[in-house]
């Protein structure tokens, strides 16, 4: 598959063109090995980390008999104790952020560089495409859960008051105490609605400012050829049939709201403006044909996380798809 020919889509759409990106088994070439080898080992974590958060039911009752009884001295402990593996649970997924920091910007530094085109770049490393891809989809993943697990901030809200109030600490497995400068910046990081996407659209925003080197066009080019890539993949039954997973479509309509997303707030103008080199329209009208249910949560990624839907510039058409 790594051998077939990839034709990158413009903004016009041509059924016939032979486009494809194998998303589920694409192997990394020689030059790509490094990278992609490093890239791997934070992965690996995904669904780990995804699997707790699913299965995360917080301490809401430990906190409200501790709140009920604030002379209770066992009441006061229990909760506490409930609270210290939970906040081990949420630093690590803090952490485990700083890692995807680290390592989005040698991804983006590799498919953006100047001496191939966008089209050169998806189509010779395709395994770091994969990964890149793979990136987007724990992070809409992660940020779904989050989004509807109201126990995780109030949990945390909790904890910072309790630890403000007393000298103890939250130890976890590894005897890292969660102090109150980490707790600050854990607050913050949780505030966010949806914080695994906050963080990868800053770590692409400030890897545009930092790379001088590399236009801004190289990186909107590149993720707005990955966004039509993906919507070309689901609207063509002759490149989705080749997979051998239906869960790879719902990956491929992920990755398309998170790479809009992220071209949105790296472009100047962002992704809506008619000028755009992504047919968000096209997009919005291909997550509408899907199921209800598991695209939901991915349309109201693009109504509330984008950065410049509600501009003067978007189309009337356009907010008018989103809003109903």
């Amino acid at each position: 598959m790594m051998g077939k020919l990839l034709s990158i889509l413009s903004k016009d759409y041509q059924p016939k063109q032979d486009i494809f990106v194998d998303f589920e088994d694409a192997k990394p070439t020689e030059d790509e090995l490094v990278l992609w080898t490093k890239v791997r080992e934070v992965l690996e974590e995904f669904k780990e980390i995804l699997q707790e958060m699913q299965a995360y039911k917080g301490a809401a009752n430990e906190i409200r008999e501790a709140i009920s009884n604030p002379n209770d001295e066992e009441k006061q402990t229990t909760a506490w104790q409930t609270l210290c593996p939970l906040v081990a649970q949420l630093k690590r997924y803090y952490l485990f952020s700083k890692l995807i920091e680290e390592i989005v910007p040698s991804i983006l530094e590799r498919l953006c560089s100047t001496d191939m085109t966008p089209e050169q770049h998806l189509e010779t490393q395709q395994a770091l495409f994969k990964q890149f891809a793979e990136i987007l989809d724990f992070t809409l993943k992660f940020d779904d859960l989050k989004m509807t697990s109201p126990a995780i901030q109030n949990d945390f809200s909790y904890y910072r008051r309790t630890l403000n109030r007393s000298q103890n600490s939250c130890v976890d497995q590894t005897n890292d105490v969660v102090s109150n400068e980490l707790a600050n910046k854990m607050s913050m990081f949780y505030a966010n609605a949806t914080p695994m996407l906050r963080v990868l659209s800053d770590c692409c925003t400030l890897f545009v400012s930092k790379n001088k080197d590399i236009p801004v066009e190289n990186t909107t080019d590149c993720l707005a050829k990955m966004a039509n890539i993906c919507r070309a993949t689901i609207e063509n039954p002759a490149l989705y049939s080749r997979f051998q997973s239906e869960e790879t479509m719902l990956f491929c309509l992920r990755v398309m709201v998170g790479v809009i997303i992220l071209y949105d707030h790296v472009h100047p103008v962002g992704a809506f403006v008619k000028t755009s080199n992504i047919d968000v329209k096209s997009s919005v009208k291909v997550l509408k044909e899907q199921s209800a249910a598991p695209v939901e949560g991915l349309l109201n990624a693009l109504r509330y996380t984008t950065k410049h839907l509600n501009d003067d510039t978007t189309p009337k058409n356009v907010k008018a798809l989103l809003v109903t």
